[in-house]
């Protein structure tokens, strides 16, 4: 099968920890032919998309870890599947990839993940289609509305809604001077949008990351453990990975959203568990596949490729 996937610039790709290049190999292992696109490559051009496409093969290397075997240019229909792993920020360009790659659906482009779920699941927004599993949250631009979710908390997390990594993600008290500053900063003064969300404390134990591929919970979750003096466990904000066994509340949170998710195309999500709380659904381009398999064996990237199989 050929396989394409939709990334960043490949001197960005850290293939020790990056979950793309463990599906490439996973791919490659398998016979599977690899091409990478960008988003500046798709067109949409006499009533079809096109794209151009390099085909890489993996030189076994986690350094110079590719090289360019050849480039041509056709309708996505051409592959097996097209995996969209683009990094947010879901800006309007990443808005405008997914019209396209949702009318070269409507030619036969098999697409994962499904380009109108892309746009429906807001990564913060979706946990309100799980009320059941999550901690009390707010969605305004109004600072008098957060003001006074923070008067009943009394310790609450303010992000944005289109940040990634733990980006912006304040922690504020009631009695914390700089409440209105924060306010003002990630609403910019009322004119957008962000999410507020009761701090959990069992954050100390680990922002945990749980992998949905094709509905089905993988039964190890990273729990990113926040560096001392931090709240945010994020990796990048520099957390530490731990791999562990899904407790009964992470797999019924995960039972409970993967068949939404499957139903609205989505093969590769990733859940973030707080303590009992689901407090976001990822669904741009997941990580965390390398850590859970460096750390016990098991190969997530592996379930990915029986996935594209099936539906192929």
């Amino acid at each position: 099968m050929n396989i394409a996937f939709v990334v960043d610039p490949l001197e960005s790709i850290k293939p020790y920890k990056d979950s793309s290049f463990a599906m490439m190999r996973a791919a490659a292992a398998r016979g599977h032919r690899l091409f990478v696109l960008f988003q500046e490559d798709l067109a949409w051009i006499g009533n079809k998309v096109e794209a151009r496409a390099t085909e890489l093969q993996l030189t076994g290397s986690e350094d110079d870890w590719y090289r360019v075997v050849g480039e041509s240019t056709g309708e996505l229909a051409r592959f097996g599947a097209v995996l969209m792993r683009k990094d947010p920020p879901f800006d309007t360009e990443y808005l405008y990839s997914t019209f396209l790659l949702e009318l070269a659906e409507a030619r036969g482009a098999r697409v994962y993940n499904s380009p109108r779920s892309l746009r429906d699941f807001n990564e913060k927004l979706a946990i309100a289609r799980f009320p059941q599993f999550t901690a009390p949250t707010l969605v305004t631009r109004q600072e008098t509305a957060i003001r006074a979710f923070l008067a009943e908390h009394g310790d609450i997390v303010l992000k944005p809604l289109d940040g990634m990594g733990g980006t912006s993600v304040f922690r504020i008290r009631a009695d914390d001077p700089n409440v209105g500053v924060i306010i003002e900063t990630l609403t910019l003064h009322g004119r957008r949008t962000a999410m507020a969300q009761r701090f959990i404390p069992d954050i100390v134990r680990g922002d945990k990351r749980i992998l949905l591929i094709d509905g089905v919970p993988v039964p190890y979750a990273l729990a990113r453990i926040p560096k001392a003096g931090e709240t945010r466990g994020n990796l990048a904000a520099g957390g530490t990975g731990v791999a562990q066994p899904l407790s009964a509340r992470d797999r019924e949170i995960a039972e409970g959203v993967g068949p939404v998710a499957k139903a609205h195309g989505l093969l590769i999500v990733g859940l973030d568990v707080i303590g009992d709380c689901l407090t976001e659904v990822n669904v741009t381009s997941p990580t965390c596949m390398r850590e859970i398999l460096d750390q016990t064996g098991f190969d997530t990237p592996a379930l990915v490729m029986d996935a594209l199989e099936r539906r192929a």
